[in-house]
């Protein structure tokens, strides 16, 4: 298997069709909101939780089943039906409207696989096995959740203010990096972190 490329992607306003309306979906559409993708569902049932969400978010929702022109204007379709062979007619077409497909839990109608994540404020650590077992990358995100200091969301913040003032202020790039090590090595310092 070649080896896949890490990616973290601007969906803000992009189109993003979800097809099925489980609790799986329910979660996919939670996140693709956060992200201000525009967000179409297309499925004959909806569980409770997508159904309580469609009242406080903004999002399309078809109550009926999948078809191939759905895949149209999408960036990415998220394939969360559960049958393998339903995901395979959605991946073909969403190939033909040039988009990308990920198939939940279906590796072999993916073109991507969407990873577990650490977070810590704007920090975010992105935990994958290349899509054949997440259950690992669950678990390491649940570790480095443990194991590292919420303190480092106010290390990226403080580092980023002082980042942009260093663009804005010092233009030899060799200097710029310098100061910014230091920076940081005296917020981490400051934070009881050892990183």
């Amino acid at each position: 298997m070649a080896e896949m490329y890490p990616i973290y992607l601007k969906l803000a306003g992009r189109e993003v069709l979800v097809v099925g309306a489980g609790r799986v979906a329910w979660r996919k559409v939670e996140a693709l909101l956060k992200a201000e993708a525009v967000v179409r569902v297309v499925a004959p049932e909806v569980c409770a939780e997508l159904r309580e969400l469609t009242a406080e978010a903004k999002f399309v929702l078809h109550e009926r089943k999948w078809e191939p022109e759905d895949c149209t204007g999408a960036l990415i379709v998220v394939a969360a039906t559960g049958d393998s062979e339903l995901n395979a007619r959605i991946r073909i077409s969403a190939h033909e409207h040039n988009a990308l497909v990920n198939a939940v839990d279906d590796p072999p109608n993916c073109d991507f696989y969407v990873p577990a994540v650490a977070r810590f404020g704007d920090l975010r650590l992105a935990i994958s096995t290349q899509g054949q077992v997440p259950l690992i990358s669950s678990r390491v995100r649940q570790y480095l959740e443990k194991a590292l200091p919420p303190e480092l969301a106010d290390v990226v913040k403080s580092t980023a203010r002082e980042r942009e003032r260093l663009l804005q202020s010092v233009e030899n790039d060799r200097v710029r990096l310098r100061r910014l090590r230091a920076f940081l090595d005296a917020e981490l310092e400051r934070w009881g972190l050892k990183l």
